[in-house]
């Protein structure tokens, strides 16, 4: 009589699938959250480019407009 619990619930086997799905919601979670904190978590910013260089220069006043479109078609080349 204990082990059949008249017919509810789905006894040891409900509880080994609600372990595993525990488990592997917890798992999936922790994986997603590495993943998209990869980058922005570690404080590391993605390296600058050339180009993007240039811009900056180009904003700070360093360098006129016609030097900048010269060297923008050459990176680009």
């Amino acid at each position: 009589m204990w082990g059949h619990m008249d017919g509810y619930g789905w006894g040891w086997g409900g509880m080994g699938l609600g372990m595993l799905l525990f488990w592997g919601v917890l798992i999936a979670a922790f994986a997603l959250l590495v993943r998209n904190c990869s980058g922005t978590c570690s404080g590391r910013e993605r390296e600058k480019t050339a180009l993007d260089l240039l811009k900056e220069r180009y904003a700070r006043g360093e360098i006129e407009r016609e030097e900048f479109e010269q060297k923008k078609r050459d990176l680009e080349n």
